[in-house]
């Protein structure tokens, strides 16, 4: 029987991500400051309520401020912020914001793709 898979059709184990909705809603703001809630529920595949909860959350704790500008919100990410988590402490989410919230391009090849080998042959492409 064919069809599209839903969530529900999806065993259990194949539905993580490397990324939580925590993170996908800062990389959303990170990439358009003055984006609407409504646009970050879409784009995440989240709710509008539990985007506003998410972005209630990031700016209780220190990781983004909030200023109307009209009749939309304009977002702030704190410069300086930090992983939460002890394995990652120290580090500032800068970094990870500014590659994932970078606009979309060819990603460069990765180690054992066939990148490094002269097209068709297998045989190692002479470098300069």
């Amino acid at each position: 029987m064919g069809g599209v898979e839903s969530e529900h059709t999806i065993p259990r184990r194949n539905r993580w991500t490397f990324l939580t909705n925590h993170a996908r809603v800062l990389i959303a703001i990170a990439r358009d400051p003055g984006v609407r809630l409504r646009d970050i529920a879409t784009g995440c595949g989240l709710t509008e309520r539990t985007v506003q909860t998410i972005v209630t959350d990031l700016e209780a704790d220190g990781y983004l401020t909030r200023t109307r500008d009209g009749r939309r919100n304009r977002y702030v990410i704190a410069s300086g912020a930090r992983f939460r988590h002890p394995a990652e402490a120290g580090l500032e989410i800068a970094g990870l914001l500014a590659y994932l919230a970078a606009p979309l391009t060819d990603p460069p090849p990765l180690a054992g793709d066939g990148a490094d080998e002269a097209p068709g042959d297998g045989t190692p492409r002479a470098t300069p």
